[in-house]
């Protein structure tokens, strides 16, 4: 497909910080739009997987960036597969998140991811959720969207959701490492965190998903109704 054919597919993105809400809000969006989903995420996470289980260094910008060039993940439902392993699980753990967060921030991962998040793009529209997917990767998006919430607030988000998925989980652990991921993502040089010019920013602190993702719907419904025009 063109790059123009591709422009005139509608996307409507969801950046924010770890632990947010921002997946559970992209996929609120894309059940209730009938769009296509993008975890951008979780290419970061499969890189930093491979980097730990290959034991290449997580500050080797060139070997990071070939081993994000040579991805070729398998979806299965929710499963995910890696050189012919299943990787969901892993994918999950907190000591991944971290290393997702340390890759993230070089420019030739990022450049090497850029192109295959792009072509996520398909009709009838995509709900892409990130840290830059209304700043660098999807700028013309239609619908642009930034949620956060109380750094403790996030903290008690995630320790539930490992918790849930039996996996080793501390409080004390996930404040510090969410604190730290924060700043690491809001000053690196390339993509930092932030939100979109005119971007709809939600505080998600003491608000359900549901009220969340209502609000949110709205205004997508309406941003995208105007687009249509």
């Amino acid at each position: 497909m063109t790059f123009s054919a591709l422009s005139s597919i509608p996307v409507v993105t969801v950046d924010g910080p770890a632990a947010s809400g921002k997946g559970t809000l992209a996929a609120g969006l894309a059940a209730a739009l009938g769009f296509h989903l993008l975890d951008s995420g979780l290419f970061y996470r499969m890189v930093g997987w491979k980097a730990l289980d290959s034991g290449v260094s997580l500050s080797d910008e060139a070997a990071l960036a070939c081993l994000a060039t040579g991805l070729r993940p398998r979806f299965d439902g929710e499963a995910v597969w890696l050189d012919d392993r299943e990787v969901s699980r892993a994918l999950r753990q907190q000591e991944v998140g971290t290393a997702a967060s340390k890759v993230a921030a070089l420019q030739g991962v990022r450049a090497a991811l850029l192109h295959a998040q792009r072509m996520a793009r398909r009709m009838p529209g995509l709900v892409a959720d990130g840290r830059d997917m209304g700043t660098v990767v999807f700028p013309d998006a239609v619908c642009k969207i930034f949620i956060t919430a109380g750094v403790e607030e996030r903290a008690q988000r995630r320790h539930k959701q490992l918790i849930e998925k039996g996996l080793p989980s501390n409080m004390s652990t996930l404040l510090q490492e969410i604190g730290e991921r924060d700043a690491r993502d809001a000053g690196r040089d390339v993509a930092p965190l932030k939100a979109a010019s005119g971007a709809l920013e939600i505080d998600t602190t003491k608000r359900d998903a549901p009220a969340v993702l209502a609000q949110a719907l709205a205004y997508c419904r309406s941003r995208l109704e105007s687009d249509a025009c």
